[in-house]
């Protein structure tokens, strides 16, 4: 849920005004910036399957470090501390600890039976990825309400904060289209350089956009 996670990260905005974009978007998709690294360490594993349909085409064979509901709950609570020994602020620490453990219940709405309560617990998901158009639909939904609320919430300080945003919220609704109707990554390797090239930037691009854009509170 790509596209979702980064709408929930956008309306987290209202909750944590002083919060930088960039923070925010690591936090929601914490999973999947530690997914590739574990994935290029070998501690994790997952099978590319060329002819899959759209988003089914990895089989996630084992991610219980990234991925299961018990270490994203340690993986917020530690993102929160660090965050909050850092910049402060009384209430980020649980705003961005919710985040985090966010990803595993949105994961857990679309992925079919995949996703670990603990490591070596059964799996679990809804399986809403068996619809393209039903995932598209609540995914765009999350994305689009995330949009009205930064918008709502921030106001460009000038032509960056407006036309880097905005180009930013085009590139990923590109991104997720492309990911989901495109050819699948050649090599588990082009997979986890991908994914970790593609998180650097968008991090990058949200940290800057925001910072030319003041909170309306």
């Amino acid at each position: 849920m790509f596209i979702g996670h980064i709408g929930l990260a956008l309306a987290a905005k209202r909750a944590a005004p002083r919060v930088s974009l960039g923070t925010l978007f690591l936090a929601a998709q914490w999973a999947d910036v530690l997914w590739p690294i574990f994935l290029a360490l070998g501690i994790e594993q997952v099978r590319i399957l060329p002819n899959g349909r759209p988003f089914l085409q990895l089989d996630f064979i084992s991610y219980p470090y990234s991925h299961s509901l018990l270490a994203l709950v340690i993986w917020g609570i530690l993102f929160g501390v660090v965050y909050r020994a850092v910049a402060g602020g009384r209430h980020t620490l649980w705003i961005l600890a919710a985040l985090v453990v966010s990803h595993w219940v949105l994961d857990w709405v679309t992925h079919v039976p995949d996703l670990p309560l603990y490591p070596g617990s059964a799996k679990y998901g809804l399986g809403l990825w068996n619809s393209v158009p039903g995932t598209m639909a609540v995914e765009g939904t999350i994305y689009v309400v995330g949009l009205i609320v930064y918008l709502r919430e921030t106001r460009a300080r000038d032509r960056i904060g407006r036309w880097a945003f905005f180009a930013l919220a085009a590139t990923l609704v590109v991104i997720y289209l492309a990911s989901t109707f495109g050819a699948p990554p050649p090599s588990v390797r082009a997979l986890w350089i991908t994914a970790l090239s593609g998180a650097a930037l968008l991090l990058l691009w949200a940290w800057w956009a925001d910072r030319h854009r003041d909170s309306t509170a």
